[in-house]
C-alpha cells in the first residue's frame, strides 16, 4: 500500500472537520476499534470507543478546531505517522492552546482509522 503525504494529511483535516461537527460519535468514527487515545485536556488514556466518546463529549463543549504550525509525516506500508505541533482554539473558552501531537493510521483495507493519538499541551507554555 503506497500513501501520500497528502493523503495522511487530508486524514487529518477529516478529523479536525469532524470536532467541528459537535458530534462526538462522528469524531470517535476516525479512530479504530482497537486505539489508544491520550487525550489534550484529561490523564485519563481512553481506550474503548466509549471512554473516546466520553472525552470528545466533553472536549466538543468547548467548540475546537485545530491548525497544524508543524507536521512531519511517515509512511510504511500500512502505517502512516502524522507527528508534529498544533495549536487549538477553543472558542467557547476563547483561549488557544499550544499542543504536541502524533497521529498514527493503520489501513484496515477499507479506509485509514488512527491506532495511536497522542495530544499533549506544550509544558513551556
Amino acid at each position: 500500500m503506497n500513501v501520500t503525504d497528502e493523503t495522511v494529511a487530508a486524514l487529518f483535516d477529516r478529523w479536525n472537520e469532524s470536532l467541528q461537527t459537535g458530534d462526538p460519535k462522528k469524531v470517535v468514527a476516525n479512530y479504530a476499534e482497537r486505539s489508544i487515545l491520550l487525550p489534550t485536556l484529561s490523564n485519563t488514556p481512553c481506550l474503548t470507543p466509549a471512554e473516546k466518546e466520553d472525552y470528545f463529549t466533553r472536549f466538543l463543549l468547548l467548540k475546537p478546531s485545530a491548525v497544524i504550525n508543524l507536521r512531519q509525516i511517515e509512511t510504511s506500508g500500512d502505517i502512516a505517522v502524522d507527528s508534529g505541533i498544533y495549536t487549538f482554539s477553543l472558542a467557547a473558552k476563547g483561549e488557544t492552546v499550544k499542543v504536541r501531537y502524533s497521529f498514527v493510521y493503520k489501513w484496515d483495507g477499507e479506509q485509514w482509522l488512527i491506532i495511536s493519538h497522542h495530544s499533549s499541551a506544550m509544558p513551556e507554555g
